[in-house]
């Protein structure tokens, strides 16, 4: 009887030993199906945060195109007066989107090709040809460093340095200033000199 129960308590042991191997298998088992489950919720999030941002993406390259117009006048009710850049003036509405205090009289804005609603306003263009001849800092070139100019440059200052300096001479003789110079003849010959001095001089 004794062997007997010793072979069984030998046999449980055995299956003890078995089943504690199975548990720490399992364990590591259940461990790596943890890590693995934390990487693939990982990975779900970041491929649901691409398809919502490809999804944004699609939907603004469905959108229709804008018409950019510019802004005449503001009137009562949220509408407003536009000339289209095709060339007629629309009254059309301004969206809910676009906040009023950024609406000002000659601003471009952007109209919906649909409705012809206001979307947003637009800022302001810039013409490359005028931002590229824009003088950043004042020059230093004074009319005292050009010579042999004597008389282009005393007709240079009437045109220009008089109208802005001096308008009343213009009133009480009642003409028009001049809108603009032009400084014509080959290289080299001073133009971007007086030019500057003007500048400077102004």
């Amino acid at each position: 009887m004794d062997d007997y129960d010793a072979s069984n308590v030998e046999e449980l042991k055995d299956k003890v030993k078995v089943l504690e191997e199975r548990n720490v298998k399992l364990m590591a088992e259940l461990q790596s199906a943890e890590t693995d489950k934390r990487h693939s919720e990982a990975e779900l999030f970041r491929v649901q945060k691409d398809l919502a941002r490809l999804r944004n993406e699609m939907e603004r390259i469905k959108a229709p195109p804008l018409i950019v117009a510019t802004l005449r006048d503001i009137l009562p009710d949220n509408r407003v007066v536009v000339k289209s850049s095709t060339g007629p003036d629309f009254v059309v509405t301004v969206s809910e989107y676009c906040p009023p205090e950024d609406l000002i009289l000659g601003s471009r804005v952007a109209l919906n090709k649909q409705t012809l609603s206001l979307m947003n306003v637009l800022p302001s263009s810039v013409d490359p040809v005028v931002s590229g001849a824009e003088i950043m800092e004042k020059p230093d070139i004074t009319y005292d460093d050009i010579g042999g100019l004597k008389a282009q440059m005393l007709e240079l200052r009437e045109a220009v340095e008089d109208p802005l300096l001096r308008p009343e001479l213009y009133e009480k003789v009642g003409i028009e200033p001049p809108k603009g110079v032009l400084l014509v003849g080959p290289p080299g010959t001073g133009k971007t000199l007086m030019a500057k001095a003007v500048a400077k001089a102004t």
